[in-house]
């Protein structure tokens, strides 16, 4: 599963609620002390698919680069890849970031930046499946995507 979507979009609590118990979670953010952090998830994603666990990849995947090491890694290993689009304005992920404590807040550039080069996927980059998530009251709905 690739998550696709701005800072404090959702992807983290969509994680927790929807695939805790039967996915490995790989987050850049689990390894900021990590020298190459992407090195780094790719030996996290391939481990675990090695393995034969499912994985999910919470980063923003902003853009179509990012996203093909993890799914080339899918591909490897024979797994389905799986993308989930965050519907989210910049002023909704601003105030949820607003919200947050300690280092788990992002600067508000990131959030800035990472919506100006924001790239919707497309299925021609691997995807099996894509979905769209709102977040809807202290819950979420899944869509089907829509470019």
């Amino acid at each position: 599963v690739v998550f696709v979507g701005l800072q404090a979009s959702g992807k983290t609590t969509f994680f927790l609620r929807h695939f805790q118990a039967t996915h490995a979670h790989v987050s850049k953010d689990l390894f900021p002390n990590a020298r190459n952090r992407d090195r780094r998830q790719a030996r996290e994603i391939d481990a675990a698919l090695a393995a034969f666990k499912s994985v999910v990849v919470d980063n923003t995947n902003a853009t179509r680069e990012s996203r093909i090491a993890p799914i080339e890694a899918a591909r490897r290993h024979g797994a389905r890849v799986i993308g989930y689009v965050f519907e989210s304005s910049v002023d909704a992920c601003r105030a949820r970031n607003e919200k947050r404590a300690g280092k788990t807040r992002v600067p508000l550039v990131a959030i800035y930046a990472t919506a100006k080069k924001l790239e919707p996927p497309a299925p021609d980059e691997g995807f099996d499946e894509l979905h769209h998530v709102r977040i809807v009251d202290d819950g979420f709905v899944v869509l089907p995507f829509v470019p």
